[in-house]
């Protein structure tokens, strides 16, 4: 590479930033997070990891809050997300007390991203190594789902997923998300635990499911609700592989 991944403002001849592009590399080594957004509510879920014996596993969330109708789940270095979740919740009690309204989704996405791009322009300092989905309702009650990667791009999604594995998980959406499959607020947490799933091994126990809906607060799903929705889930994979056993017999005789 010949010394262009050594400073931040420094182009390689073939228009990388390699400081940005492993920063990136950090994010996919981060637990898996995904947001669904439904008709009238937003779901987000992480992976969790195991914690030791000893430790309180509340001091460890990837699933945060910036303000009362927002959201934000992340994958990457949880020490450069506690500076960056700090920063947005002080622009949006900012912005609430300079004109009377609260952030619009785009609006603190927009913030967030423009922070991550500062910090990719500069010398001495590098990026940050996490990608964030935010999500929550604008005061007219509309969904919103919005990704930032550390480069300080972002977009808005129907359904999206970053971290380890995202691409699996990516994938799985794109052939499920329907408008039918999110109908609801039940189909649309069961399809973003069916997304994890792909990719988390353990059932319920090792999952976070944070759901808000457009009239109230978020709330976090509790592990025996995960569970049940786990084995539901579970049990429906179960028939759907029977069935294409039947059909494969039926086929061959």
């Amino acid at each position: 590479m010949s010394g262009y991944d050594r400073a931040i403002t420094m182009f390689s001849p073939d228009g990388h930033l390699f400081q940005v592009e492993y920063a990136q590399e950090a994010v996919k080594k981060g637990s898996t997070a995904v947001g669904v957004r439904g008709k009238n509510v937003v779901v987000l879920g992480v992976e969790k990891k195991a914690v030791a014996k000893l430790q309180e596993d509340r001091t460890v969330r990837k699933i945060c809050q910036l303000d009362d109708h927002v959201l934000m789940a992340f994958a990457g270095l949880t020490a450069d997300a506690r500076v960056l979740i700090k920063q947005a919740r002080v622009q949006c009690q900012s912005h609430k007390l300079t004109v009377e309204d609260p952030v619009t989704l785009e609006y603190i996405t927009r913030y967030v991203a423009s922070l991550k791009q500062r910090y990719t322009q500069s010398n001495g300092i590098r990026p940050f190594g996490i990608s964030c989905l935010i999500t929550g309702f604008d005061y007219d009650k509309t969904p919103r789902l919005y990704q930032t990667d550390p480069s300080g791009t972002y977009h808005e999604w129907k359904a999206n997923a970053i971290g380890r594995n995202a691409k699996t998980v990516r994938e799985f959406l794109e052939k499920n998300y329907t408008a039918e499959s999110v109908a609801t607020e039940e189909q649309t947490i069961k399809l973003a635990i069916k997304a994890l799933l792909e990719v988390v091994q353990s059932g319920g126990k090792n999952l976070e499911i944070a759901v808000m809906r457009e009239d109230s607060r978020h709330t976090m799903l509790e592990v025996s609700e995960i569970e049940k929705i786990v084995a539901v889930v579970e049990k429906e994979k179960e028939e759907e592989a029977a069935t294409k056993k039947k059909e494969t017999k039926s086929e061959s005789k």
